[in-house]
């Protein structure tokens, strides 16, 4: 298939590219840049940055910019939409330009998909933190989503929007909602020092003052290794139906803030500075994801469904960024 992906550029979306391309698809990367030089947006998604691979088409445009749409998405077979901000913290200060980048920039695109009459398939990056504080855990997906924050109430408008669409049967699509993203291949990593992997990295390599904890670190997050996350969203083009929105969680490994603390001291061989904070009070405790329906429906299994493989990445990327 030729599959344009929207934040191509960014964190997972470099991936995803690569991963197409040993799965036999042509990428179409979605820049801003027909070069980009970038190291990355606030997210893991709406990054400029990265290197597409040998096979990679690029195209300049902006999910914000309809006008863009039309010619980079004329001649291809599908889309996996990854362009959004997903700083947590930005999207409390900045709740309508999230609601405008997120759910607009997907209003867009949707919009211009629907015109098309071969009904063409869609995968769209969403979260778990959709959900917000689910009475049971592991989280399936028959669990109500009750969002917290702006970030997450976008990327739920996102999902109704696509469901939506897709009833017409102009397109099939699938929405994943994706736990935190890490790990990496390769030197680069992730870049974004708001995600607590990255940040505990850097607090270790001495390249930040320290890393904040907000809590006690008890919180329970979910993580998936950056590859594993770019595995479902190929998978998922296959298993997309026309007429059909299927939403699916992706996850592998539950820890503790305090977990991967430690865990990047054992990996570094030395301390993470910390600075202590109150906990956020719209912050979830807890948030872990069962993840059969995905590996039912996408034959998916995580590659790298363990802490140590997270950080150690993350660790070999912060070094070679310090170098």
């Amino acid at each position: 298939m030729r599959v344009l992906v929207t934040g191509a550029g960014g964190y997972l979306g470099t991936v995803v590219l690569a991963q197409l391309i040993r799965r036999g698809h042509q990428p179409v990367a979605l820049v801003h840049r027909v070069k980009p030089d970038s190291e990355g947006g606030e997210g893991c998604e709406s990054g400029e940055g990265g290197e597409g691979g040998e096979g990679t088409v690029f195209r300049l445009g902006d999910v914000r910019d309809i006008t863009s749409l039309p010619e980079a998405t004329a001649d291809v077979d599908a889309v996996i939409h990854l362009a959004a901000l997903s700083n947590l913290r930005k999207a409390f200060e900045q709740p309508a330009r999230y609601f405008r980048t997120n759910l607009g920039g997907s209003l867009n695109l949707l919009e211009v998909l629907s015109e098309r009459t071969d009904r063409p398939r869609l995968v769209a990056a969403s979260t778990v933190s959709v959900y917000g504080p689910p009475a049971r855990q592991p989280i399936t997906e028959a669990a109500p989503a009750d969002p917290e924050n702006p970030y997450a109430a976008s990327k739920l408008a996102v999902e109704q929007a696509v469901g939506w669409q897709a009833s017409t049967g102009s397109l099939g699509a699938i929405s994943l909602r994706l736990a935190n993203i890490a790990g990496g291949i390769g030197a680069p990593g992730d870049r974004d020092d708001a995600r607590l992997i990255t940040r505990a990295c850097a607090a270790a390599a001495g390249r930040i003052p320290e890393l904040d904890v907000y809590g006690d670190g008890g919180a329970v997050r979910d993580y998936v290794h950056v590859v594993d996350a770019a595995d479902a969203c190929v998978a998922a083009l296959e298993a997309c139906v026309p007429g059909r929105h299927r939403v699916l969680d992706i996850g592998a490994t539950a820890a503790r803030v305090a977990d991967v603390i430690a865990m990047t001291r054992s990996v570094a061989g030395r301390g993470v500075p910390l600075a202590f904070h109150p906990a956020h009070p719209c912050e979830v405790r807890e948030l872990r994801v069962d993840t059969t329906k995905a590996r039912e429906v996408l034959a998916w299994r995580p590659r790298y469904p363990n802490l140590a493989r997270l950080v150690d990445d993350q660790w070999r990327a912060e070094q070679h960024r310090s170098a």
